[in-house]
């Protein structure tokens, strides 16, 4: 496969895939990365784990949408131009 454009959107889509499936309750809480865990006091700066979790919570909530308009998208491309 070449280095071209499209297997970089490609490669980004893939990785925002990976992070939106990724399930609080069955996967992130049992290496302790749930809901409950990571959370730091008022006042104090959030760590990287929190950081990375609000990173989380965020794609699954704004990008659900627009990921399935997109892979369905690039899924016709791949059946189109191969």
């Amino acid at each position: 496969m070449a280095f071209t454009l499209y297997a970089l959107i490609q490669t980004a889509i893939l990785c925002v895939n990976a992070i939106a499936v990724l399930h609080e309750e069955r996967f992130l809480s049992k290496i302790g990365w749930g809901a409950d865990q990571g959370t730091g006091g008022f006042g104090d700066e959030p760590g990287i784990k929190s950081q990375l979790m609000n990173l989380i919570r965020s794609v699954r909530t704004v990008m659900r949408v627009p990921l399935i308009i997109v892979n369905s998208v690039c899924i016709i491309l791949l059946l189109l131009f191969g």
